[in-house]
């Protein structure tokens, strides 16, 4: 009996539960929960960690914006976390058939893959990139360490110096240099400095063109490594969570042995001391701009992945009774201490490139692909055996872009098989794999044009921003208010063994929506037309970039109104209430944990129907079952003893 208790711990039942056999043969589970952990810590931990965290840190006041971030972290982001991962938990359903809560607002999940094809599509194409680069950097020499290639203009300026100069040509040069010193500040500040990085990038790996409407030709070599990135995506995906589970071992791991590698080696460089003093170092005059707390709950927001659909797929695939109380406080902590610690490695080696180049740290500093492709490449030519840390910088891009890819194509892969929910379909699902993956890389080909960093920075900009706060607050309305609190308590409560603790509760109804509007706000306020280096985007393609935003938005007032008009009723009051109202279905998955007034035997479809009993003894478990409920045991789980039915 002990050990048996043992082994429910470890797969992460509630203490005080009975170990049940919860696994849902039909629709599949994790292994273990570590799967589910590592899953979702890839899910969470992307890009934005390395690229976006640091830079928004230093910008905001260094170390003074660590204090709105955790403040944000606590009242916003582990409550949104929480609800996601409990909700999709419940129901075990992907991000449409979660919404047998209340029908009308299925359109909340279909604007959750709107917003997942989109940043799937881009995300994609930054993992081929990172690619490119990693098989760039097989050979002795880093190709953009000099200026003396082809594709170099004449205001190329490195900052390695070739070796191999006859030494008279260079105390020539020196000599000149020192002699004209006033001609030379003079130049400087006329024409600015392009590193051999900055036209690698521009001029070979894009070739990008004068302008978003200019497409060009296809660059073949980023064409070939998007087939690469999908295909990898798709063999990890083959068998679903089963097969995806056991590659984030490496995935979710690895990077973090890859971060530790370079922060040891970037804080040994002459100059690192400086840049993360430069990081950290608090403006505390700061913390009372609006701008900073905006920034910050943002961040959080967005590095998190809420609203995309994600953390409810994943947690579909747990077992009823899965503490992800829990696993969101983990997850979401590690999340924001990964940022954290991607900061220390960045700005100890651009500490050292400011140091090197005898400039400030700000002048060096940049975000996005700035940083990944430019920034941090040309630092590392910088350093002894450069192939070798690039070679591990941009293997752990790529690790780190596959994380959050596995999760996205999983979450549209799981809505239409929960949708359609036919036997073939679940049993062909490594074909709706296929298929996603084949229609993603196809819409990925035009971002892979001379014109393709334009489209990525459109689509990373309007597609995934104010559209997932909308989405994310209507989500906590519709549960909290629409479904009802009491209710969704109750639901948690029946499912982990204990109520949701009295601070998330607070925060589901009242403080997280506030937080949320107010992101929403700040971003409307804060608003301003998309420009790249020194290209400002024309109005067309803002256009676009509004219509990708609403594009997601817009699927929850659609399908509000044509469920209201397929929902029985004589009046319009009537029909609004009827679609509001919780669907038959809605629900633990199986049978056996459905109880209380779940336990109704009208329910059918995807829920296992118990088998017909006589009509006295069923009335007699429905009733136990409801009084059980009521008692708490010592450690505050529910204090009943569910047996699965026959």
């Amino acid at each position: 009996m002990e050990e048996k208790q043992f082994s429910g711990i470890l797969n992460g039942a509630v203490p005080g539960e009975p170990v049940k056999t919860d696994k849902n043969s039909r629709r599949g589970n994790w292994g273990n929960q570590i799967e589910f952990i590592l899953t979702s810590v890839g899910y969470a931990v992307g890009l934005g960690n390395v690229w976006r965290f640091p830079y928004l840190c230093y910008r905001n006041g260094g170390g003074a914006f660590m204090f709105p971030y955790f403040i944000m972290l606590v009242f916003c982001g582990i409550p949104l976390f929480f609800l996601e991962l409990s909700f999709g938990q419940f129901a075990s359903q992907g991000c449409l058939g979660v919404w047998r809560i209340s029908p009308m607002f299925k359109g909340v999940g279909y604007g959750m893959m709107v917003v997942s094809t989109y940043i799937g599509i881009y995300y994609n194409v930054v993992i081929c990139i990172a690619f490119y680069y990693f098989f760039s950097s097989m050979t002795n020499l880093l190709p953009w360490t000099y200026c003396n290639n082809p594709w170099n203009t004449p205001t190329c300026n490195g900052v390695v110096t070739p070796t191999g100069i006859n030494n008279t040509l260079a105390n020539v040069t020196r000599s000149l240099v020192t002699g004209a010193a006033e001609v030379a500040v003079e130049v400087v500040n006329k024409t600015k400095r392009t590193s051999p990085s900055e036209e690698y990038w521009k001029h070979y790996v894009l070739k990008i063109s004068d302008d978003i409407g200019n497409f060009g030709e296809v660059r073949l070599p980023i064409l070939g490594c998007l087939a690469v990135s999908w295909v990898v995506v798709f063999l990890c995906l083959i068998r679903g969570v089963k097969s995806s589970g056991k590659v984030v071992y490496f995935t979710a791991t690895f990077p973090y042995v890859v971060l530790t590698i370079l922060f040891i080696r970037g804080i040994t460089l002459e100059g690192a001391v400086t840049g993360i003093k430069y990081y950290l170092t608090p403006q505390w005059h700061k913390i009372l701009d609006a701008k900073v707390w905006g920034d910050a709950a943002s961040q959080i927001f967005y590095s998190l992945g809420c609203a995309w659909g994600g953390l409810i797929t994943m947690a579909s695939y747990n077992k009823f009774h899965n503490n992800c109380y829990r696993d969101s406080i983990i997850i979401s902590i590690t999340n924001c201490a990964t940022s954290v610690y991607a900061g220390f490695v960045i700005f100890s080696i651009l500490g050292f490139m400011a140091h090197h180049l005898n400039v400030d740290v700000s002048e060096v500093a940049d975000h996005g692909p700035g940083l990944a492709f430019v920034a941090y490449p040309e630092a590392l030519t910088l350093l002894p055996i450069s192939p070798l840390w690039s070679l591990l910088f941009f293997f752990m891009l790529i690790l780190l872009g596959l994380g959050t890819q596995f999760c996205l194509l999983e979450t549209l892969v799981t809505a239409i098989v929960d949708e359609i929910g036919t036997d073939w379909i679940i049993r062909n699902k490594t074909v709706v794999t296929g298929g996603v993956a084949i229609v993603g890389f196809l819409l990925g080909v035009p971002l892979t044009t001379q014109a393709g960093i334009y489209w990525l920075l459109l689509m990373d900009n309007y597609a995934a921003s104010f559209s997932l706060v909308i989405i994310s607050c209507i989500m906590c309305i519709c549960i909290m208010y629409v479904y009802g609190h009491k209710k969704y308590f109750k639901d948690v409560e029946m499912m982990l063994g204990f109520p949701p603790p009295i601070f998330f509760r607070v925060c589901w109804r009242f403080v997280s929506p506030i937080i949320i509007s107010f992101i929403l706000i700040f971003t409307v306020i804060q608003y301003k037309p998309i420009t790249y280096n020194d290209y400002v985007y024309p109005g067309w393609s803002l256009a676009i970039g509004f219509l990708m935003a609403m594009s997601s938005v817009t699927c929850i007032p659609i399908y509000a109104l044509y469920k209201i008009s397929k929902s029985e009723g004589t009046t319009f009051l009537e029909r609004l209430k009827n679609s509001c109202k919780a669907d038959i279905k809605w629900g633990p998955a199986l049978s056996e944990h459905r109880i209380g007034h779940y336990a109704a035997p009208s329910s059918e479809g995807e829920v296992e129907v118990r088998p017909l009993k006589e009509e006295l003894k069923e009335k007699e478990d429905e009733k136990r079952d409801e009084i059980s409920l009521t008692i708490q045991g010592s450690n505050g789980s529910t204090a009943h003893n569910t047996t699965p039915s026959a």
